[in-house]
């Protein structure tokens, strides 16, 4: 979509156009503040920016009353550095947070939360999906840092979330009847793949759910905005609302978003509804780290000397700004597969892209980058203008971000010969074969392997993936998704083989090393784990998931104070973790069986409760639970939970057998016939005999 096409369409979104008359609101006054971020937004999906559609009147609405920026930009494809960009006023080159997963936000940077606090605010974030999960960093400065969205299995395809309704309802249990100041930063997941939107939207648009879970999360936001009286007129409010990045939808040949960095993953919607200023439209080139001046702007305070952004607020008064290049990356393929770093600007609606095949684009007469201008460019100017403002934007706190390591941790690993230094990626060349674009079929045929295994072509699925293996031995995503594949076939030792050489070839790579590990663990080959887990520590300290297996290692080696303090390390860095939290529960049951210590048995049952709390759905805390409560004489409870158990997973054997035995103790021998007899359609032939000829007494009592 060309610029002009934009800007009419903008135009057309808005009921009445206008420059700020009134001042803007006195600190004094200390507006209440709502930051709305939308993950994977497309802004040609908004009413206000494409009248055409029709999916988001209540955006549209916020738009009609506020400014509507027609040419932001994000400054990364990706959830966790988009966010940090936000959050911080800085560009990566300054926070060093370059994708998700891989990076945490350390200290050095105030951050938005942190400085509203110092203005007498109450903060609290409510987050959607794992990417922003509390483990990452972005948790400074808020009094609540709401991630309760579960946990996750390892090898689960798709990203733990939570609905945008829920999100909403969290939100306003911390809001209602509360008085200001407050901020509350409220992200919204749903239109991130897989598409999965609730009804009535999946019915509404069952042709294209995309654009169903747009709709939806319209109508959560909808229903949170009418909450806090701001669709009532609230002049108290200040509501801004942003993407953190959009949605290739197979444009340029990328289906999803964290690849490329074209418009259709940068370009953003931006709206701020501020109190004290009149609806506009701004045509000027913006951007996320804009955010946090402007507010410290709105606010009548000085904002941190750190942020690189700028203020907004002249752009609303009708003033001018100079023009300036805004930055941009997609660094995620080049952290984690050594491929070719694609970095850029865009600047008067000029657009470069710094890759071995490098792109420029008009963007006024080409806004969709179909036209590649790079041969009539002036490449080394533009080589030299991104030199420039990298080099402005860079701080040395940047290296942080990969990793940083306590006293006690960095000793551990050093005694036992690792590195306890940041991982640093060699410096190497890139040629054309390291383009992301002559890369792109990979990706590609990485994203039709999954997708044909999880729709049940499952021998299609691990061809394909064999192919690109064979072909890119650095392409951590097919090497980690064939290990899953071959797990499920239940060909464990080509999945251990299989990540042993990927991880000799790919030694930084811990996607493939805490993969390697788990299959070790899968096969009981628990020293080798513990070895491969720690290694991978000392390249990245920060992920509770592998401190979580490091503890399951220890737990099956019977080291259960190591086992204890990996689950300990593991809740620090993600508290509402219910997978550590049942691991830690079945620890303490362990333990009490060994030393009958009471309180030890207290702490199982209070373990597998707040792992059910936390996730309900998981059967194994349930399981756990029923155990505990057994032990502490509580049948009733015991028998509650493994009903639960067992209607959550209908093949669980454990709960199985034990609800058949209390049952038949009571008498209810039908009951337990019940039970029984499942269990022994599901564990029967591989019993021992002494094991079949009990099951058997026990069923031929219950007739």
């Amino acid at each position: 979509m060309k610029p002009g096409t934009i800007a009419a369409g903008l135009a057309a979104g808005l009921l009445f156009f206008g420059i700020a008359t009134p001042p803007p609101a006195r600190a004094a006054d200390k507006p209440n503040i709502l930051l709305v971020t939308i993950d994977t937004l497309r802004t040609d999906r908004l009413g206000c920016y494409s009248p055409a559609s029709h999916l988001t009147p209540r955006i549209d609405g916020l738009a009609g009353r506020g400014a509507l920026f027609g040419m932001a930009f994000a400054h990364t494809p990706t959830t966790l550095p988009s966010h940090t960009n936000i959050l911080l006023g800085v560009t990566p080159n300054a926070h060093g947070v370059h994708d998700n997963g891989k990076f945490i936000v350390r200290g050095g940077f105030t951050t938005l939360a942190e400085w509203l606090k110092t203005q007498g605010y109450a903060t609290a974030a409510f987050v959607g999906a794992f990417p922003l999960d509390s483990r990452f960093g972005l948790t400074r400065g808020f009094d609540v840092y709401d991630d309760a969205y579960g946990s996750q299995e390892r090898g689960d395809p798709t990203l733990v979330e939570r609905k945008a309704d829920t999100v909403v309802d969290k939100a306003l249990e911390w809001l209602s009847g509360r008085p200001g100041p407050w901020f509350a930063w409220v992200h919204f997941f749903d239109p991130h793949q897989p598409y999965a939107p609730p009804e009535p939207f999946r019915s509404r648009y069952p042709l294209n759910p995309y654009d169903g879970e747009v709709a939806s999360v319209d109508a959560a936001l909808g229903r949170l905005l009418d909450a806090l009286g701001i669709t009532g007129g609230n002049q108290n409010a200040a509501v801004i609302l942003t993407a953190d990045h959009g949605e290739a939808l197979g444009e340029h040949g990328e289906e999803t978003h964290g690849y490329f960095a074209y418009n259709a993953t940068l370009h953003v919607p931006l709206i701020m509804a501020l109190p004290g200023f009149k609806p506009a439209l701004v045509d000027d080139d913006v951007c996320h780290t804009d955010i946090f001046p402007t507010i410290c702007d709105f606010l009548g305070r000085k904002a941190p000397a750190t942020l690189q952004g700028r203020s907004l607020l002249p752009l609303l008064r009708g003033r001018t700004l100079p023009a300036r290049p805004i930055y941009f990356e997609s660094m995620g393929p080049y952290y984690t597969r050594g491929w070719a770093p694609l970095r850029g600007f865009v600047m008067g609606r000029e657009k470069y892209f710094d890759s071995p095949i490098p792109e420029f684009y008009d963007l006024r007469a080409d806004f969709g980058e179909l036209k590649n201008l790079a041969d009539k460019a002036d490449l080394q100017k533009c080589r030299k203008t991104l030199a420039d403002l990298v080099g402005s934007q860079t701080s040395p706190l940047a290296e942080a971000a990969g990793r940083a390591v306590d006293r006690e941790t960095a000793e551990k690993l050093r005694s036992l010969g690792y590195a306890s230094g940041p991982a640093r990626r060699r410096d190497k060349s890139f040629t054309a074969a390291d383009d992301l674009k002559t890369l792109l079929p990979f990706h590609a045929k990485w994203q039709k392997a999954t997708a044909a295994f999880y729709a049940g072509r499952q021998d299609e699925g691990i061809s394909l993936l064999e192919e690109i293996v064979s072909e890119r031995k650095d392409f951590d995503l097919a090497v980690t998704s064939l290990a899953d594949f071959y797990k499920a076939r239940n060909r464990l030792s080509d999945a251990e083989a299989l990540l042993r050489r990927a991880a000799s070839d790919n030694p930084g790579s811990t996607e493939i090393l805490s993969s390697w590990a788990i299959a070790l663990l899968d096969q009981r080959r628990f020293d080798e784990a513990v070895d491969v887990l720690m290694g991978c520590l000392a390249i990245v300290d920060f992920d509770p998931e592998i401190w979580n297996y490091l503890g399951v290692a220890y737990y099956n080696k019977h080291m259960y104070d190591e086992a204890q303090a990996a689950y300990a390390k593991a809740l620090g860095l993600d508290a509402d973790d219910a997978i550590v939290l049942n691991n830690l529960g079945s620890l303490s049951l362990s333990r009490y069986l060994e030393t009958r210590s009471p309180a030890l048995l207290t702490e199982a049952v209070e373990q597998f409760r707040e792992a059910t709390t936390l996730d309900p759905r998981r059967a194994s805390a349930w399981n756990g639970l029923g155990a505990s409560l057994r032990q502490s004489g509580d049948v009733d409870g015991a028998v509650a939970a493994w009903t639960k158990a067992v209607e959550i997973k209908p093949d669980f054997d454990f709960p199985l057998y034990n609800l058949g035995l209390i049952l038949l103790t009571r008498g209810d021998k039908a009951g337990a016939l019940s039970y029984f007899t499942r269990y022994k359609t599901l564990c029967y032939a591989t019993l021992p005999a002494k094991d079949k000829a009990e099951l058997d007494e026990l069923i031929r009592r219950c007739r």
